[in-house]
């Protein structure tokens, strides 16, 4: 499936519960040859109100996360584990994140990036299928594992935005991670 098809199904879909609430489905943005993908939870009211991830209050401390390491949203491609928003902007539940992996495993493997920065636990957990916390996961080597023998993908795992807009005292945190996906994206000769 083309680009072309894969927004036109995203669009359709009925796949789960999601669909009878959202306004617009949310189905990624940026270069779709991009070196580095994010990949978030879910849309939130902005977010299903635009059509675009990341929009809001989170999405505009992103903004400035990629500024701060000289990079732009035009040059990552951004993505969500779910392409619709779950009402009162809780968890995606597995069910739903089962129907919507289809799409965001073919949006990888269409971008096929260098690199995969996992925001917060939810979107860490579906891409490495598990059930830790973002705490235990970042700072360590991970890897996502698509699917028909492709080769792994190393990925990162780091806290969601809106983590450093509850915990402003955490943002050195965010500040190490942005300078450990740097680091893998150029490594040294």
């Amino acid at each position: 499936m083309d680009w072309d098809a894969l927004e036109a199904s995203v669009a359709e879909c009925r796949r789960c519960k999601l669909c009878q609430t959202r306004t617009k489905t949310v189905f990624g943005t940026g270069n779709r040859q991009a070196e580095l993908m994010f990949i978030g939870e879910g849309p939130g009211q902005d977010e299903d109100r635009q059509g675009e991830p990341f929009v809001g209050r989170a999405g505009q401390l992103l903004n400035k996360m990629l500024a701060a390491v000289g990079l732009t949203r035009e040059q990552v491609y951004i993505a969500n584990i779910v392409k619709c928003r779950p009402p009162g902007n809780r968890n995606p539940e597995p069910d739903e994140a089962s129907a919507c992996r289809p799409y965001l495993e073919r949006q990888i493997a269409l971008i096929q990036p260098k690199l995969i920065v996992s925001l917060g636990a939810v979107s860490a957990n579906n891409l490495l299928g598990n059930t830790e916390a973002v705490g235990r996961l970042r700072g360590k080597p991970h890897q996502y594992q698509p699917g028909k023998g492709a080769a792994p993908i190393p990925l990162i795992v780091t806290y969601h935005p809106s983590y450093y807009l509850r915990s402003p005292a955490e943002k050195a945190k965010g500040w190490q991670d942005l300078q450990r996906i740097i680091k893998a994206l150029r490594p040294p000769a």
